[in-house]
C-alpha cells in the first residue's frame, strides 16, 4: 500500500503492533523490552539492599549535580525551544490536522479529558509545593529568583511569578510534544503506542531494532522510578498530615500502609481501564480539588483576590529573564530550582505524554496544544495565587507556625498554613483525601503507560499485566522507605533526574520527526474535490 509518507521520501513499514510479543501466563509482552526492564529493576533493588542508602544517595546526587552544572544551558534552551515549537504549531496550518484522521471524533468529553491530563501531569505536585515553593522564594530558603531581596515588597510578586514559571507553559510544552507525537503516529499512522514509534520518519524500520528497544526501556525505567519516588514522598506527606491532624504517631508502618492502600485502589482502577477506572477517579479528583480551592479562596478571599493579579504580573513580567540562562546573578538558584525542574519534567514526559496521548484521539493539533499547555497553566495560576498568596501573607504578618518559624518541615507546610485558617481541621482532612486520590490517579495512569510500552505498543494490555506493574510501583516505593526512608527515596529521585539528559536530546529529535510526519497529512486537508482516505496507513 502506498504511504502518505512517501511524498517526503519516508519509508513504508510492514511492522505490525505486537509482532515481537510473547504470550505466556496471561501476559502479552514485548521481547526484549519487558524482560530487560524487569531485570534492570530487580538488579537496582538488589543493589540497593546491598549498598547503604546514604552511599547510593551520595553517588546518585553527585551524578545529578554534575548533570545540572554541566548541562544547564542545554536544559534551559531546550525548555525555550519546546515552548516556541508548540506555539509555532498552534499558529501554523499544521494546527488543523486532526489526531486519528480528518473525520475522527473525540472519545472523551472536554471536562473528563482535561481532568485526566491534569491529574496525571502535575496535580499532586501542587499539593506538595503549592504553599512551600512561593514561601521558599520569598524567604530565601534556598536563594531567591533573580537575586531579589528576601522579604522585600518586590519579593512577593517575583516569588509567585517564579513559581508559575516552573509550573506553567514551559513545563506543559514538554509534555505536549511527547503527547502530540505519540498521538499522531499512533492514531494517524497506525504505529504502536510506544516512544520508539515517534522516530520512524527518521530511522525507518530501524525503529523496531535495538535503538527503539533502548528508548522504550529507558522510558519504562524513568516512568516507574519517577512514580515510585512520588509515591514514597506522597506517603510521607500523607502520613505527616494524618499524624498532624489526628494526633497519631505513625511512622514507617503508616507510610507502608498508605502505599498499600494507594496501590490496592490503583490496581482496582487499572483493572477497570480508562473508562471505568482512570476517568472516574480523575473526575472525582477534580471535584475534590475544586471544592478545596473554592473553600480556601472564600476563607482567605481578601488575600486571594490580591494575589491573583500579583501572580499573573509576576509571571508575565519575569518569564523572559527567568528563561534566559546567560549572565544570571542568581545562577545558584537557577541550578537548584529551574534546571532541576526542567530535568524532572523531561524525565516525566514519557509517562505523562503517553497517557495524554491515549485519551486525546479526535482533537485537532491546535485544540490539543491550546488545551494541554494553557488550560492547566490557568488552573495552576489560580491555585498558586490562592495557596501561595495566603502562605506568604502568613509569613509577612507572622501568623501561625509558618509566620513564626518559616519553612521547617516541607511535608507539613500545607497543614501549617491550614492551621492558621478558619475550619483548618476540615480543610486538612479534605487535603489528605485529595493527596491520596491524586496518588491513585498518578499510579493507575502510570501503570497503563508502562503496560502499553512493555506490550509492544498495544493499547489494551491483559489484566494480569496491568496488575503486575501497578503492584511493582507500590513495591518499589515500599522497599525504598523500608530500606532507607527519605535517603533512599531521594537517591531514586536523583537517578530519575539523570535520565533527563538523554531524554532532552530525544525530545529535540522528536520535534524534527513530528514535523516530518505532520507534513505528510497536509494534502488531506488541502485537496479539493477528491475522496479523503482516513485509514491509519503508512
Amino acid at each position: 500500500m502506498d504511504s502518505v509518507f512517501s511524498k517526503y521520501s519516508i519509508e513504508t513499514t510492514d511492522y505490525e503492533v505486537g509482532q515481537d510479543n510473547i504470550q505466556k501466563w496471561g501476559f502479552d509482552v514485548h521481547n526484549p523490552v519487558f524482560g530487560i526492564s524487569a531485570g534492570l529493576i530487580i538488579l537496582f533493588l538488589s543493589a540497593l539492599l546491598l549498598v547503604e542508602p546514604s552511599t547510593a544517595k551520595a553517588a546518585l546526587n553527585g551524578l545529578k549535580f554534575q548533570i545540572i552544572e554541566n548541562f544547564d544551558l542545554l536544559f534551559m534552551w531546550s525548555g525555550n525551544i519546546f515552548l516556541i515549537f508548540c506555539l509555532g504549531l498552534i499558529i501554523s496550518p499544521l494546527g488543523k490536522i486532526r489526531l486519528g484522521g480528518i473525520n475522527a471524533k473525540p472519545e472523551h468529553s472536554k471536562i473528563s479529558w482535561l481532568a485526566m491530563l491534569f491529574a496525571a501531569g502535575m496535580g499532586i505536585g501542587l499539593m506538595f509545593w503549592g504553599v512551600a515553593e512561593p514561601t521558599a522564594y520569598f524567604t530565601g530558603w534556598y536563594e531567591t529568583p533573580l537575586a531579589v531581596e528576601a522579604y522585600s515588597p518586590e519579593a512577593k510578586e517575583v516569588a509567585l511569578g517564579a513559581t508559575m514559571f516552573h509550573w506553567g507553559i514551559h513545563a506543559w510544552s514538554m509534555y505536549a510534544i511527547v503527547a502530540l507525537s505519540l498521538a499522531f503516529f499512533t492514531f494517524n499512522k497506525g504505529l504502536p503506542l510506544s516512544i520508539r514509534s515517534i522516530f520512524y520518519p527518521i530511522l525507518g524500520d530501524r525503529t523496531w531494532g535495538w535503538f527503539g528497544n533502548a528508548i522504550d526501556i529507558m522510558a519504562v525505567l524513568a516512568t516507574l522510578f519517577g512514580l515510585a519516588t512520588s509515591l514514597g514522598l506522597g506517603a510521607q506527606q500523607a502520613t505527616s498530615g494524618i499524624n498532624h491532624v489526628f494526633g497519631t504517631e505513625g511512622g514507617l508502618g503508616m507510610q507502608l500502609a498508605v502505599i498499600a492502600f494507594v496501590t490496592t485502589l490503583a490496581v482496582m482502577s487499572v483493572v477497570r481501564g480508562i473508562e471505568g477506572g482512570v476517568k472516574v477517579l480523575s473526575n472525582i479528583n477534580m471535584l475534590f480539588a475544586f471544592a478545596l480551592l473554592v473553600f480556601v479562596t472564600l476563607v482567605g478571599f481578601a488575600i486571594a483576590k490580591g494575589s491573583l493579579p500579583a501572580t499573573f504580573m509576576g509571571y508575565v513580567e519575569n518569564i523572559i529573564p527567568l528563561s534566559n540562562p546567560h549572565g544570571r546573578e542568581d545562577e545558584t538558584w537557577m541550578h537548584g530550582w529551574t534546571v532541576f525542574y526542567w530535568a524532572w519534567w523531561i524525565s516525566w514526559s514519557p509517562f505523562v505524554g503517553m497517557f495524554i496521548a491515549r485519551v486525546s484521539k479526535g482533537r485537532t493539533v491546535r485544540e490539543f496544544l491550546i488545551a494541554v499547555i494553557f488550560i492547566p497553566t490557568l488552573i495552576t495560576l489560580i491555585w498558586m495565587s490562592v495557596f501561595g498568596g495566603i502562605a506568604i501573607d502568613q509569613v509577612v504578618n507572622k501568623v501561625g507556625e509558618l509566620g513564626a518559624n518559616g519553612l521547617t518541615d516541607i511535608s507539613l507546610t500545607l497543614f501549617h498554613v491550614f492551621d492558621a485558617l478558619p475550619f483548618g481541621s476540615i480543610i486538612s482532612v479534605i487535603s489528605i483525601a485529595l493527596i491520596l486520590v491524586f496518588f491513585i490517579t498518578s499510579s493507575d495512569s502510570g501503570s497503563l503507560v508502562i503496560d502499553s510500552i512493555t506490550a509492544g505498543g498495544k493499547v489494551d494490555a491483559p489484566v494480569p499485566q496491568r496488575i503486575f506493574w501497578a503492584t511493582v510501583e507500590g513495591a518499589i516505593a515500599a522497599v525504598m522507605l523500608w530500606v532507607g526512608g527519605t535517603e533512599a527515596i531521594q537517591a531514586l529521585q536523583a537517578g530519575t533526574i539523570a535520565t533527563a539528559l538523554p531524554f532532552t536530546i530525544i525530545l529535540l529529535l522528536m520535534c524534527v520527526s513530528l514535523i516530518k510526519g505532520l507534513r505528510t497529512e497536509t494534502s488531506l486537508y488541502t485537496a479539493k474535490g477528491t475522496s479523503i482516505n482516513t485509514s491509519p496507513s503508512l
